[in-house]
C-alpha cells in the first residue's frame, strides 16, 4: 500500500514499518514508536522537507554518522528520501534531557540537580568528542565532525544513559569539504555559526548553552529563544552560575574558538572538579524513578 503522507495510528510511511505511537512532534518532524519488519520497536523520525538538495545532503549525513558506531550516538537502522521527506529508523528511546528538565519543572518546580547533570554531560561530552575528533574516514579523507544542532531535545536517554541523535546537520571538517554550516537551533550556535563558519569547538559552544539551560531551567538570554535569529547572535549571560562554574562555562563561551576549552571532556572535568570542591548542593528535589528508569544506578559509567 503507498503511504498517503498522513501520520497515524497503523500508518506505514515505509513498508513493514507500522506506526504505534506518537512521541514527539516539531514544527517539522515528528517521532513514532513503530514496529519493525522483523518485529522490533523502533523509533522512526518523519522530517518534512522541501529542497530536494537538502534532502540529499541530510540522508548523507545521516549515512555517514549510521557507519560509525559508538556507545553513545544513537543506533542508525536505515535512512530513506521520499517525496517530501526523510525518514530514520532508529534506536528508540525513553525520551529526551528536554523532557527531564520539564519533568523536573513539573514535578519538583525546580532544574536538573547536579547530582544527575553532571553524568548526562559526561556521556555526552563523550559522544561529542568521539564526532569532534579527526580519526574518521570518508571520501577517502580523514575527518572530524560538528554535529551542528547540541540541545538538550537531541540528548536522548536509553536505559538511563545518554546518546546523541539527530546527525542531518552533522557536517566534515576538513579543507577540501569546506566549513559553511547549515545553521541548527539559534538558542544554541555559536558566535562563528552566525559568520558562516565552524570551528573544531562549536559544538562545545552548544553543550554549554545546554549545560546552563539544565542547569538553570532557563536559557541564557535577555530575550526570549523566539526572538533569536541565524542572522543576530545575542552574547548569553551566566551570570547565574556561582563563580567557579560561571568561570568553567564563560570559557566554553568565549568568542574565540581557540579560548575554549580543549575539548567537551575537558570542559565537564572542569566542572565535577569545580562542583567537588564547593560541594554545591541542590535546592530541587528528586523526580520519579519511573521515568528515569532506575538513572541512579545506570548513569554512572
Amino acid at each position: 500500500m503507498v503511504w498517503n503522507g498522513v501520520l497515524e495510528r497503523g500508518a506505514n510511511p515505509i513498508p513493514g514499518y507500522e506506526l504505534l505511537r506518537v512521541c514527539g512532534r516539531g514544527a517539522f518532524a515528528e517521532v513514532w514508536q513503530a514496529q519493525s519488519p522483523f518485529g522490533q520497536e523502533v523509533a522512526l523520525k518523519v522530517v518534512q522537507v522541501t529542497d530536494a538538495a537538502e534532502a540529499v545532503r541530510e540522508v548523507r549525513a545521516i549515512r555517514t554518522i549510521s557507519k560509525m558506531p559508538h556507545r553513545r550516538l544513537i543506533r542508525i537502522d536505515q535512512v530513506w528520501a521520499v517525496p517530501g521527506y526523510v525518514i530514520v529508523a532508529m534506536e528508540l528511546a525513553q525520551g529526551s534531557l528536554m523532557d527531564v528538565l520539564d519533568a523536573y519543572r513539573e514535578e519538583c518546580r525546580s532544574p536538573v540537580p547536579i547530582t544527575h547533570l553532571l553524568p548526562f554531560m559526561r556521556h555526552s561530552a563523550e559522544a561529542i568528542d568521539f564526532l569532534n575528533l579527526r580519526q574518521h574516514q570518508t571520501d577517502r579523507l580523514r575527518v572530524s565532525f560538528q554535529h551542528c544542532d547540541i540541545k538538550p531535545s537531541n540528548l536522548l536517554l536509553v536505559d538511563g544513559r545518554v546518546k546523541l541523535a539527530d546527525f542531518g546537520l552533522t557536517t566534515p571538517m576538513s579543507a577540501s569539504f569546506g566549513n559553511r554550516p547549515r545553521c541548527g537551533t539559534p538558542a544554541y550556535a555559536a558566535p562563528e555559526v552566525f559568520q558562516g563558519q565552524l570551528s573544531d569547538r562549536t559544538d562545545q559552544y552548544a553543550l554549554a548553552i545546554t549545560y546552563f539551560h539544565l542547569r538553570t531551567g532557563r536559557l541564557p538570554f535577555p530575550v526570549p529563544a523566539s526572538d533569536l535569529r541565524p542572522s543576530s547572535f545575542v552574547k548569553p549571560d551566566v551570570s547565574a552560575l556561582n563563580n567557579q562554574e560561571r568561570f568553567i562555562v564563560e570559557r566554553a563561551l568565549r568568542t574565540a574558538p581557540s579560548d575554549r576549552w580543549m575539548n567537551c571532556t575537558t570542559f565537564v572535568q572542569a566542572l565535577e572538579a569545580a562542583i567537588t570542591n564547593e560541594t554545591l548542593v541542590d535546592r530541587g528535589g528528586s523526580i520519579t524513578d519511573s521515568f528515569l528508569g532506575g538513572l541512579s544506578d545506570t548513569v554512572l559509567d
